[in-house]
């Protein structure tokens, strides 16, 4: 018999990946751009016609991944909230295309007033190049307490005592960042509609986690790769608090050896901690 808990198919872990085929144009390349805050400066990203071709941020891989997230029972989506997410770019986006996605769950844990459910995608192109490697984590908020294991600890980053950042960028975020991200294909509710929000215990909606994510990703890249998306190559956070349409966004980035520590925050609030990217 299938075990469930609030929903959750906890006999899903280690099924056969679902694969998606994903095709995507430039006008979608361009409005998850505007979804993570492009400006118009920003011509090279929000410019189909531009002189040396549509460039894709990094983590667009974050949206494309999602499309083989594998059903995983009857799921109550306000209370199913991101609590990490990795990705690594072995290969640029083009600006238009097809990839190949693969989604598997690869463990769900105990962590009693929530299931911890981890996640790996990979995304190829038509020549079987992979493209990128994500993984989530997800918390799902009352499906704890089933009895299974807590799950390994990871690894503790905080930012140097003492030490300035290499970069800080300063993003702000519009009241409708959450309304203009979500058309990239996450349609939760709870970033949207507020009794949804109240439903999955906030008192009004939220910016999306991965729309954080993706402003984190174009500071790094103007603050540590010149806006060379070639030589972004990983990039992990950890969801540490809310953010709401309006707030400004702070990343910081401290050079260690062969990665920054990151930390993203609105005001003294952090709100992206426990994070690492990896330049080359």
């Amino acid at each position: 018999m299938v075990r469930k808990i609030s929903g959750l198919n906890l006999e899903i872990v280690g099924e056969k990946p679902t694969e998606k085929v994903y095709t995507y144009t430039s006008k979608d390349i361009i409005l998850y751009a505007l979804g993570i805050g492009a400006q118009i400066e920003e011509l090279p990203f929000i410019y189909e016609n531009y002189h040396s071709g549509l460039k894709v941020f990094p983590s667009y891989a974050t949206v494309v991944s999602k499309t083989a997230l594998p059903r995983m029972g009857e799921i109550d989506f306000p209370r199913f909230i991101h609590g990490e997410e990795l990705i690594r770019l072995y290969e640029p986006f083009e600006p238009r295309g097809e990839v190949k996605c693969n989604g598997q769950v690869k463990s769900i844990f105990d962590k009693e007033k929530a299931a911890l459910v981890n996640v790996s995608f990979t995304g190829t192109n038509n020549k079987d190049i992979k493209i990128f490697e994500v993984e989530s984590a997800f918390f799902y908020l009352g499906a704890g307490g089933f009895g299974g294991e807590r799950g390994p600890k990871t690894e503790d980053l905080k930012p140097p005592e003492g030490k300035a950042p290499d970069f800080s960028i300063s993003y702000p975020t519009a009241k409708t960042q959450a309304a203009l991200y979500r058309l990239s294909g996450d349609y939760n509710p709870l970033h949207i509609d507020p009794e949804a929000a109240k439903h999955g215990g906030q008192e009004c909606p939220i910016l999306h986690g991965l729309c954080t994510y993706g402003f984190a990703t174009r500071a790094i890249l103007y603050g540590a790769c010149d806006g060379d998306i070639s030589r972004f190559k990983e990039f992990k956070a950890r969801f540490t608090n809310v953010v709401y349409p309006g707030d400004t966004l702070i990343t910081e980035g401290w050079k260690e050896k062969d990665r920054y520590i990151i930390q993203v925050r609105v005001g003294q609030r952090i709100v992206l901690s426990n994070a690492y990217a990896i330049i080359k």
